[in-house]
């Protein structure tokens, strides 16, 4: 296989470990290699990493800013389903994964390259994703996974590799780092050392994104979210972009505490992990969907929908977001969607956020029907009695069966 390879397109962030894998590329496939470094929001300057493949004589090197991409093609169209994997996890990882494999397909086409390549251990769910995701768009595609191939297996031999092959190495690169660090403009997920034990409680110097919701504001912040068919598009009436207007919800979460996870999961590769997730826009998003929700489904289609979110979840947890369900599944989520438009109010107080009020043009909420003085609309109350009486015909059915058979 090797003797195929002739260019590789590397996903690549500059820092110890791809550049490791650079240099292991070229040794062991002896091949021209393409850098690829996208901006997803994780607040890293990426202009030393486009400098480090320069330093390593790399010829084509692409730098992009893919936050609009992610937030509008990506993590909206998820949000528009209340998405949550086990009940809990906004998929802040999962959903960022199949948008750096399409960037990789797409400049191995641009540069004729043979195949990509990814730093995803061989253990974690990532590989899967991005592998899944390729295969899906281009079948023909070869993907290098260095963690799978090589023989170095630990942090030492790491830095071996890298002080033999003359590979620059950060003074705090040198030690071991207390945990990992996965970021983009949805959420900052932490993993691994000092977090792998789920019995003991996660050091103050890990959340990086929130405040601690006990040293939040005593105050409370209320801002209104607007919305145009299940997508946000102004906070207090400010019309922002889908990357400004995350970015801003990011800040007010973050100032308030909100969005912080301690969570154990199950990986897709059969092994639980412990990891601290904040998604703080992500938590007023999702609160505040719901909330317009309220007004604009009806009954079938909002219970619908929380039916098949699990689904929904798992797919984009596991890797399939480029499958042919969960196409199917979002045509019938954007299909919901059409009349979610309207105006949310949030109240924001020390890890929280609720909704205090919410208005839609599009609003099947009727407070003739609903209130307690006479309405203008008709509603019999007699009716109610009908209706419960053929509800509960199975039910006496069911139950005189019972007494018969307890004699």
């Amino acid at each position: 296989m090797a003797k195929d390879i002739k260019k590789v397109v590397l996903a690549y962030s500059g820092g110890l470990d791809t550049s490791i894998i650079l240099k292991w590329l070229r040794e062991t496939y002896d091949c021209e290699v393409v850098t690829f470094t996208a901006d997803l929001g994780q607040g890293e300057e990426l202009e030393p990493a486009r400098k480090k493949a320069e330093m390593f004589g790399i010829k084509d090197i692409y730098v992009e800013d893919l936050r609009e991409e992610f937030v509008r093609d990506f993590v909206f169209p998820m949000f528009r389903a209340n998405t949550v994997y086990e009940g809990q996890y906004l998929l802040g990882t999962s959903i960022a994964r199949p948008l750096i494999a399409k960037r990789l397909v797409e400049i191995a086409h641009e540069t004729g390259a043979d195949a990509i390549s990814h730093g995803a251990t061989g253990k974690g769910n990532d590989q899967v994703r991005f592998e899944l995701t390729a295969n899906a768009l281009d079948p023909a595609i070869k993907v290098i996974a260095p963690w799978r191939e090589w023989d170095l297996r630990s942090r030492t031999a790491l830095l071996a590799y890298a002080e033999a092959n003359q590979i620059p190495i950060a003074k705090d690169k040198r030690g071991e780092a207390p945990f990992s660090v996965d970021a983009n403009l949805l959420h900052t997920s932490s993993e691994g050392m000092v977090l792998e034990d789920p019995a003991v409680p996660f050091p103050d110097y890990v959340p990086q994104r929130t405040t601690d919701p006990e040293k939040a504001p005593n105050e409370p912040e209320i801002i209104t979210i607007g919305y145009e068919k299940g997508d946000p598009v102004s906070i207090n009436g400010e019309k922002l972009s889908p990357a400004a207007l995350l970015t801003r919800l990011n800040e007010l979460g973050g100032k308030h505490g909100i969005g912080r996870l301690d969570l154990v999961e199950n990986r897709f590769v059969g092994m639980k992990s412990r990891g601290l997730y904040e998604t703080p826009g992500g938590t007023i998003m999702l609160v505040a969907h719901r909330g317009i929700e309220s007004l604009t489904l009806d009954r079938g289609e909002a219970h619908l929908k929380d039916e098949l979110m699990p689904k929904y979840a798992e797919l984009i947890y596991n890797g399939f977001w480029y499958s042919p369900e969960r196409e199917m599944l979002q045509a019938l989520i954007d299909k919901s969607q059409q009349f979610v438009t309207g105006e949310v109010s949030v109240k924001l107080y020390k890890g929280s956020a609720s909704v205090i009020a919410r208005t839609s043009p599009y609003s099947l909420y009727s407070m003739d029907l609903v209130t307690f003085e006479e309405g203008a609309v008709a509603y019999d109350h007699k009716d109610a009695e009908g209706f419960i009486r053929l509800n509960g015909l199975r039910l006496k059915t069911w139950a005189a069966r019972n007494q018969k058979a307890r004699g």
